[in-house]
């Protein structure tokens, strides 16, 4: 009798958003499913697949990098195949077939079906809510939509992603649900625009009723919204955000810029006036939310007058936590043909004003908690000190709470941590008694 043929192994590399990173936890879900070993370790793997972005130029080069990389390991005999799917397949897969021929297969982002049959598995569709988590068991992000309908000029996504698609609201429930009775304590909901969720499926934005159905899943701590469109903002979300304490005191709005002439530019449906207004309100309607945001520098008709204006738009608001990207220019999109003129010098330059700005305003209000007991949800053991986050801080992106704990504390754990001291970005601490 003849010995069977030893399974491949196949290791999922994600790179870019979390949006990606949720396609490829699915992806290993099915392949899983479909009795495909995986593996966590690239050393153990027979088969590489890259998930890659292609958001900005930064996040092209680095998926480019990657591929290079796997190819590398191929051409070593360390792998046997290499495959590459996503958004950067997705718009140019004709030239990665040119630049880097080795790669076994390329494949869209929406071709999760066509991944699969080509490591002999099927897609199953009964099973789309299934995922095989790559971030710490205790938190996931939950995809509410895919694609984007807004028109802003700088952005590719709709060309990568497609038009505005939501997730019926039992479907995201039940997935929900899934990933709770695996140990999800908190939910981060992400999508190209959450806020538009519900408006080409049930004909008006649906997303206040959608978190607050997620509230009732048993097991979920925390429910945290990100990329909030704030033009046509659904001010209904503030009452659901307000009178329930499952949903985090924390919003993601990228706000990309505040000058009128730069947002008429970036077709973004708003103004600075009503960005003030819109922002007041959040904060007039839930007192002490965090706010995020991102913002662009860089772009082709940002004048020194209108950086100038995004500086004193910053020292204004004071947000909680901000990010800064530098202007790429993506062909395809309406701000194409407008150029790149501003070197990328000087839109470093900027981005560091923004950010030294930014770093004295997230300092100072981290050393007005020396003193005060925060909810801190544990994401990790580093050395002899937990790590985790408070309530107003996103996974992977904002500040960290360093907690010293004579022991018996676990990751996914919410403790209560009494606040010693701050940097500009951290806070430190000790695990409160009652913890």
């Amino acid at each position: 009798m003849n010995n069977p043929k030893p399974k491949l192994k196949v290791h999922v590399i994600s790179m870019g958003c979390a949006k990606n990173l949720v396609d490829s936890e699915k992806l290993m879900a099915q392949l899983k499913l479909g009795n495909v070993e995986l593996t966590s370790s690239p050393e153990e793997a027979d088969i590489a697949v890259i998930n890659t972005c292609g958001f900005i130029e930064a996040a092209k080069r680095e998926s480019i990098d990657m591929m290079l990389s796997q190819v590398g390991r191929k051409a070593k005999g360390k792998l046997q195949k290499v495959y590459a799917m996503g958004c950067l397949t997705e718009r140019y897969r004709d030239e990665l077939a040119k630049e880097v021929p080795e790669i076994d297969g390329f494949f869209g982002s929406n071709q999760m079906g066509d991944v699969l049959r080509e490591l002999g598995s099927d897609l199953r569709h009964e099973l789309l809510g299934e995922r095989v988590l790559m971030t710490p068991g205790h938190f996931a992000y939950l995809k509410v939509s895919e694609g984007c309908d807004n028109p802003c000029s700088f952005c590719a996504i709709p060309l990568m992603r497609g038009k505005h698609k939501s997730r019926p609201i039992e479907e995201i429930v039940a997935e929900a649900a899934g990933l709770a009775a695996g140990g999800v304590r908190e939910l981060v909901l992400i999508g190209q625009d959450t806020t538009y969720y519900g408006l080409e499926q049930y004909g008006e934005r649906r997303l206040p009723e959608l978190m607050s159905k997620l509230t009732e899943v048993n097991g979920i701590e925390w429910i945290r919204l990100m990329y909030a469109y704030p033009a046509k903002f659904p001010l209904p979300l503030l009452d659901v955000m307000s009178s329930n304490s499952r949903i985090c005191s924390y919003l993601d709005m990228p706000v990309q810029h505040c000058s009128n002439d730069v947002l008429k530019s970036m077709r973004r449906g708003i103004s600075q006036r009503a960005l003030y207004q819109l922002i007041d309100t959040i904060r007039t309607k839930i007192p002490g939310i965090a706010l995020r945001t991102t913002l662009i520098v860089g772009y082709p008709d940002e004048t020194p007058a209108a950086f100038d204006e995004l500086l004193r738009f910053v020292a204004d608001v004071r947000f909680d936590r901000l990010g800064v990207f530098m202007y790429s220019q993506e062909d395809g999109t309406t701000a194409f043909p407008l150029g790149d003129p501003i070197s990328q010098k000087e839109k470093e330059r900027r981005m560091k004003m923004v950010m030294e700005l930014q770093r004295q305003i997230s300092e100072e209000n981290n050393f007005r908690l020396i003193g005060s007991s925060q909810k801190v949800l544990i994401d990790r053991l580093e050395g002899d000190r937990y790590v985790g986050r408070t309530e107003r801080d996103a996974p992977e992106i904002d500040n960290e709470v360093y907690v010293s704990a004579r022991g018996g504390l676990r990751v996914g754990d919410f403790i209560d941590v009494d606040i010693e001291d701050a940097s500009e970005y951290d806070l430190y601490g000790t695990a409160s008694e009652k913890s």
